[in-house]
């Protein structure tokens, strides 16, 4: 080839590869080969370039950035996440307060799920795993949020801590579990409750929520809420037991699923003895086709429902962490919007699938008071702990009862005002976050992780209703 023709082939190259890779200033007609005239000699093409705004090979803070010292000093949020892996005894189906029954669980900071982290679209999360030297195994942390090599997710050894760093730059909802990196049993860790999520807010913020509507004539009209909302997460997962209470391997590659948990727990939303007081006068009375979590003194472990108001934009963070799929579905009521990373994926729709290690943003608005149950639309998963229940506007009449009483002052578009939601149910505010009125301590804690939730302002059930006056 001409040594002429093979320079300008040559710095078309450089030119394209820069623009393509680099964030160069060229564009595709900028590239053209009429820029690059072949009679042009070098000192004229090198003009050229120069006048056109020179291969300025310009490295943007790249996504796979992961030195923490470079990110720390980039001018971007840190976010500093610690995690312990602890490995616990928690309760399950069937646990009383005088016949106990628990199994061998592994957790993230004693609880199940994990601690949510939440930040904003191009954050940074600086994620420390520390294992205490008395811990039985190592643990690992596999961040699906980040974009980084797996060798950052490698085993931490009991005694030891690890820490990586990475830019959030993707909006959604992220899976994080025990990592499988050069640590033999993930499946053990995750199944046995090491898992958690990332909520990655959208750099902009939530947009509004459309919800069609029908006139009398059958005319559409179209009805807008603000982004803002009243926030839920809930984290889907199987437990695979031995009568002991141990992992079975054996049964989890059957798919022969001991229990269905809900944020760690198989019925964790649905009525307690306190809503039976309420609406029979009997605590003992159940009014619900399954009630295992009744007892005041199951203290965290007790079962909570879930308030909202009517017309009101309520936002669910689903995460299927399990081996089972998810097909989402609320009893009565239409998911308004779903949403999987930052893209809307359908409106106006009954159920949505989700698959292991899948997740989605449901945004709906209930229009009528009433009881409404979230439920894994596969019957082996409700028959096993697949059930939420959330609770409309005032459905039974109880706000004159709790205003003769003296619970509340006066009636509330709510009973979260009176009862508070499920501490482990709400996540972290972030961009367009509505406050709960109140928030009760609930969830698969240790007693240290409640006391320290209490410790953050959340309501101990257990103790605040044997004081309330009778109603």
């Amino acid at each position: 080839m001409n040594k002429r023709y093979s320079m300008l082939f040559t710095i078309a190259a450089v030119a394209i590869v820069s623009a393509t890779l680099f964030g160069s200033t060229y564009t595709q007609t900028q590239i053209g080969g009429t820029t690059l005239e072949a009679s042009s000699t070098k000192d004229d093409l090198m003009q050229k370039i120069h006048d056109m705004g020179g291969l300025e090979l310009v490295m943007p803070q790249a996504f796979a950035e992961t030195d923490c010292g470079a990110l720390e000093n980039s001018g971007r949020m840190v976010h500093d996440f610690q995690l312990t892996g602890e490995s616990v005894d928690l309760p399950i189906l069937g646990h009383t307060a005088d016949s106990p029954k628990t199994y061998s669980a592994m957790t993230f900071s004693q609880q199940i799920p994990g601690p949510t982290v939440r930040v904003t679209q191009g954050d940074i999360i600086k994620m420390t795993l520390t294992i205490p030297s008395d811990e039985v195994t190592a643990h690992g942390n596999d961040m699906h949020a980040s974009q980084m090599s797996s060798g950052n997710f490698g085993k931490v050894l009991p005694g030891t801590s690890k820490t990586y760093c990475y830019i959030a730059e993707s909006a959604g909802v992220f899976k994080y579990h025990c990592s499988g990196v050069d640590l033999l049993g993930m499946d053990q860790h995750v199944l046995s409750g090491m898992y958690g999520i990332a909520i990655v807010d959208p750099a902009n913020g939530y947009k509004k929520l459309m919800v069609e509507k029908t006139s009398g004539s059958g005319e559409l009209d179209k009805k807008f809420y603000d982004a803002d909302a009243l926030e839920f997460q809930l984290q889907y997962n199987q437990l695979y037991l031995t009568d002991a209470g141990t992992y079975d391997a054996g049964a989890m590659f059957q798919h022969h699923n001991t229990h269905t948990v809900v944020n760690g727990l198989s019925f964790p939303y649905v009525p307690n003895m306190v809503h039976n007081l309420l609406l029979t006068g009997n605590p003992g009375k159940n009014i619900f086709v399954a009630q295992p979590w009744n007892a005041l003194e199951l203290k965290q472990y007790q079962s909570q429902l879930f308030y909202v108001e009517l017309d009101q934009h309520v936002r669910i963070f689903v995460e299927n962490h399990g081996n089972e799929p998810l097909f989402f579905h609320i009893v009565g009521e239409i998911l308004d919007r779903v949403t999987q990373g930052n893209r809307v994926q359908s409106g106006a729709t009954e159920t949505w699938l989700l698959g292991g290690s899948q997740n989605m943003i449901v945004d709906l608005v209930f229009d009528e008071p009433g009881t409404y149950a979230a439920v894994n639309h596969d019957y082996a998963a409700i028959y096993t702990g697949a059930v939420t229940v959330f609770v409309a506007g005032d459905p039974f009449d109880l706000n004159p009862r709790l205003v003769a009483a003296g619970v509340i002052p006066s009636p509330v578009p709510s009973y979260a005002y009176a009862l508070g939601n499920p501490s482990d149910a709400v996540p972290p505010m972030g961009k367009n976050s509505i406050a709960h009125p109140a928030v009760n301590v609930h969830g698969m804690y240790t007693d240290e992780r409640a006391s320290e939730i209490e410790a953050q302002g959340a309501i101990p059930l257990w103790d605040v209703v044997p004081t309330l006056p009778p109603i």
